[in-house]
This record gives structure tokens, C-alpha cells and sequence, in this order.
């Protein structure tokens, strides 16, 4: 089959390096693509947000399947678009992509079926919201409505904290149009995890558990990013845990699906928050999560390629997804200043001292004319080193020691992925 990737990041690397174990994959291109998605498929110069371009290639190549990636080419309609000229895409449509592309759509959605998730209200109008600083206490959370590339939540500490995020938001603008709607929520107290699930027609079937760290430094400090790193599995999503998700949270999600007409098709990333009172949803997204996905698909045993068919046509219930005992456990290299400014266009070095058995997903990466082999940095998030082993601890002190051969000028990552209360 000849298939596309949409993107041209970490997750979407880790796709291409797992589609190309699939015995029915006979070609494989991707949109935009970076330095390390070279090395297993064409890359293609359009850009993940060019729909229309991206429509038009797809149809021109005759592609059997196209995988979207990033949650921006979805809120835009490409899987609508691909639909009405015959292609067949592995994603869902403008309609469901509201459940990532507006937080009030979600929380609606959630509050609509009795899902349980943290209080919440909506503001379109600054003042107003200042005149509730505090809401629901301290930390205060504040959720920019639209898309904000993972960096639209703050957790203000103070009063003062509050009312200069609220301005930045709603009147810099810091987020552009995405936070002139903003989202406060109750401050849930917990352990984070994500579930990523394939859903389709007539099914929903979760795939293996994970944790990723939002926050840019050590002990979960400083701003949200989009995933400084990640474990799989979560030490606490026992049998017990996962029966309760599925009763509260899926089953409930998936009738909700049915009741408002959302016909969804392909991965729904649910963050939750672990709390005294059970599980709670944090989020919706319409996709893999980054950098979930690197330490999900690594343990993923089954043809990857085969269920995302198999969800295209509705036959996910008749699939069974096999998973690898391993533990995998991923750390994000980003240049120095993510996810603030930062400098792009540094040398990487060190990937060929890498171990044979580790694996390296490149993220904010890309060839540099004139500059020789050596991929060149073009991102935040520039690279995520994953490694498996048979014990968290064996997987960790691999991913570690592969992350330190890597060098490039501002190189940074946090050095407390995968320890966590839990572990």
C-alpha cells in the first residue's frame, strides 16, 4: 500500500519507523518530514497546515491511506477534504476535531454525559474574568480555548500570577485567537497519566498506558511545553484502575460519541488525572500524543498498518491489539530556551554512538545546505531518545545514556524523567 504521513515531528517519526515493519506498506512519503524521517520515507515539502496542497498530492499519488499527525491539519478539515476526492485517511473529521481544538466544546461534552472531570467556566470577556481570580482557588487554572501547540495552560500560583497570565492571554494575545475564550478549571490534585485509544464505528479499545511531563525543567517546574518526555506503562494503571476507566470515562465517552453525532475515527488521547476520587479527564485529543507515541508504538507488537485499516472500515472490534512486557521510557533533547525563544540551525552530533537497540525520534530536526551530513537543529523539541527494557530502571538508565552522547549547542533535557511517586 502506499501511504502519507501528515507532520513532521517526533510522533510522526515514530509512525513511519513502526509502518515500516508492516509487510503491506510498499511505499511511504510524509508532509513536511525532518532529517530522520528522511531515512524511511520521501519527504515531501508541504507543510502539515497546507491542506489543500496536502489534498491535492495525496489524490495525485493515488494514496491508499493517509495518517494525520498534528491536531492543527484535522481542526482544519483535512480528513473532510481527503474524503471528497476518494482518499482514504486515518483521522477524525472537523466535527470530532473540536473535542482538541476548543477545551469548551470538551468540557461541555464531559459535563453533557456525566464524565467525570474538574469544574469548570468559560470566559470570552477579560474583565469578567478578573473580576473571578481565584474562582476556585489557588492554583488557579487557566486554559487558553483553542490551539496552543501545548503551551496554552498556565497554573497560577498567586493572584498576581493569575491576572498577568489573564493578560497575556486574553490581552497580548500571547496565543493569538486561540485564548480569546478562556477556560478556568478547579486544581485537580493527583497523578498524571494518558490513555490513547483507536475508536471507530464500533469500537473503542484503549492502547497500553503512559505518563509524559508537560513542564520545561526538573520537578515539574517552569512553563508547559509540549512533552519534555514519557514512560510507558504507568506503574499504577492496575487491572483495577483500568476496569474503572472503562466503565467511567470510555463507555460513557463512546456512547456520547453516538448520542451528539460524532462519527470519530482513529486515536483519542485522554490525559487524566489520578485523584483520591478516581480518575478524572484532563483532556481530549484527536491524535497520538507527543511524546506518548514514542514510547507506546516501541512496545506496540501488532502491524500498525493493519489497524489503522481496520479502523478506516470500521473493523477495530475484530482486532487484538499484542503488546511487548517491556518498559519503555523516552527523554526530549530541546534547544536551549524551549518553549520560549530559541535558536535553530546547530549541529547535532553524536547520533552514530548511539546504541544499536536504542531508538532516536527526531522532532525539530532538519538538513542544512552546504553543511554535510549532520542533521541540524530546527525545532524546540529537537530529538527524543527511547529505550526498552525488561524493568522501568533498565529502560530509564538506557534512555539516559544514550541522551548524554548526543550533543548540540544549548542541548538541554530534564533529568527526572521517570521518577515519579509512583515508580
Amino acid at each position: 500500500m502506499r501511504v502519507m504521513i501528515v507532520g513532521g515531528g517526533g510522533r510522526e517519526h515514530a509512525i513511519a519507523w513502526k509502518l515500516r515493519q508492516s509487510p503491506g506498506l510498499t511505499e511511504l512519503y510524509c508532509a513536511p518530514g525532518n532529517a530522520g524521517i528522511a531515512a524511511l520515507a520521501t519527504c515531501v515539502d508541504i507543510a502539515a497546515d497546507d491542506v489543500r496542497g496536502l489534498t491535492a498530492f495525496a489524490a495525485e499519488k493515488k494514496m491508499d491511506l493517509v495518517v494525520v499527525g498534528p491536531e492543527i491539519p484535522l481542526a482544519m478539515g483535512l480528513v473532510d477534504m481527503l474524503a471528497e476526492t476518494g482518499v482514504r485517511a486515518f483521522g477524525p473529521n472537523i466535527k470530532c476535531a473540536r473535542l482538541e481544538a476548543s477545551k469548551s466544546f470538551t468540557k461541555r461534552f464531559l459535563e453533557r454525559h456525566g464524565i467525570p472531570t474538574a469544574r469548570y467556566r468559560e470566559f470570552c470577556d477579560k474583565d469578567e474574568l478578573l473580576d473571578h481570580i481565584g474562582l476556585f482557588g489557588f492554583p488557579m487554572v487557566l486554559k487558553a480555548d483553542g490551539l496552543a501547540a501545548g503551551k496554552g495552560v498556565i497554573l497560577a500560583e498567586t493572584a498576581a500570577a493569575a491576572r498577568e497570565a489573564i493578560e497575556d492571554m486574553m490581552g497580548k494575545r500571547l496565543f493569538g485567537a486561540a485564548g480569546d475564550t478562556v477556560v478556568v478549571e478547579e486544581y485537580l490534585e493527583g497523578t498524571e497519566a494518558s490513555m490513547l485509544c483507536f475508536v471507530d464505528g464500533g469500537a473503542i479499545v484503549p492502547m497500553e498506558s503512559a505518563r509524559d511531563y508537560k513542564r520545561a525543567f526538573d520537578d515539574d517546574r517552569g512553563p508547559n511545553t509540549g512533552g519534555m518526555g514519557a514512560y510507558s506503562p504507568s506503574p499504577l494503571m492496575d487491572e483495577a484502575l483500568e476496569d474503572e476507566i472503562r466503565e467511567k470515562i470510555l463507555a460513557p465517552t463512546y456512547e456520547g460519541f453516538k448520542a451528539d453525532g460524532l462519527d470519530f475515527r482513529g486515536v483519542l488521547f485522554i490525559g487524566l488525572m489520578l485523584t483520591e476520587d478516581g480518575p478524572k479527564v484532563i483532556e481530549f485529543n484527536n491524535r497520538f500524543g507527543d511524546p506518548e507515541t514514542q514510547v507506546i508504538l516501541p512496545r506496540l507488537k501488532s502491524d500498525l498498518l493493519d489497524v489503522f485499516l481496520a479502523v478506516t472500515e470500521d473493523r477495530l472490534a475484530t482486532r487484538e491489539l499484542r503488546w511487548s512486557a517491556d518498559r519503555a521510557v523516552c527523554v526530549v533533547l530541546a534547544a536551549d530556551g524551549y518553549p520560549g525563544a530559541y535558536e535553530k540551525g546547530k549541529a547535532i552530533d553524536g547520533l552514530a554512538r548511539v546504541d544499536g537497540d536504542a531508538l532516536v525520534f527526531h522532532a525539530g530536526t532538519a538538513f542544512k545546505e552546504g553543511a554535510g551530513d549532520l542533521p541540524h537543529t530546527a525545532g524546540g523539541r529537537v530529538l527524543g531518545v527511547t529505550a526498552l527494557g525488561a524493568t522501568h530502571e533498565e529502560a530509564r538508565e538506557k534512555a539516559y545514556a544514550n541522551a548524554a552522547r548526543i550533543r548540540f549547542d544549548g542541548a538541554r533535557y530534564r533529568r527526572d524523567i521517570g521518577i515519579a511517586e509512583e515508580v
